[in-house]
């Protein structure tokens, strides 16, 4: 039914070493707040699910002596620009739909307004969603790049998400088919 998993990307090189230098605990848990609010908001759960797991896969680490350095992050970040690229290719490269690669990369690169100058943002649902779900698991002062998981329940985690996606995918199919 779906091209790409969220194990297959979680099992990528490039999201080991990105998502991980972001925080994979965080990552995983905006992809679980990500598919409760696509249910609710009636967005593609998939794509929800794999752009909130996605969006800080851009991130630089803003350190000053060991401390996230909240000042340079606020005047340097492009971290959602960067994250964009990122997304979008290794998406391509796994073989995602471009079409959806695409719609995923511009939701990473609008899941945040911190890298623009003031002023309206508009975001189309996915795009809400995405921002919503990581606005949910955000700790001051971005202590929630620093929550830990283990490898095994990081996996348990991702492989209960893509069951979750899979069973409503099915039961969004059974009642157009109804």
């Amino acid at each position: 039914m779906r091209q790409v998993t969220l194990l297959n990307i979680y099992e990528h090189p490039i999201t080991q070493k990105y998502v991980k230098r972001s925080g994979m605990a965080h990552a995983i848990s905006v992809a679980d707040n990500a598919l409760q609010l696509a249910e609710e908001l009636k967005v593609h759960p998939d794509l929800a699910a794999k752009a909130a797991f996605l969006h800080d896969i851009g991130h630089y680490t803003w350190y000053q002596d060991g401390e996230w350095d909240f000042t340079s992050y606020k005047e340097n970040d492009i971290h959602a620009i960067k994250g964009a690229e990122r997304a979008h290719k290794l998406l391509i490269r796994l073989g995602e739909d471009p079409k959806h690669a695409k719609e995923i990369a511009l939701a990473v690169l609008l899941h945040t307004d911190s890298y623009l100058p003031a002023g309206t943002l508009f975001r189309s649902d996915l795009q809400k969603v995405v921002a919503l779900a990581d606005e949910m698991d955000e700790e001051p002062p971005g202590d929630h790049h620093y929550r830990l998981i283990s490898e095994k329940k990081a996996r348990r985690k991702i492989t209960e998400l893509d069951k979750k996606i899979d069973h409503t995918l099915t039961l969004s199919l059974q009642s157009k088919h109804a």
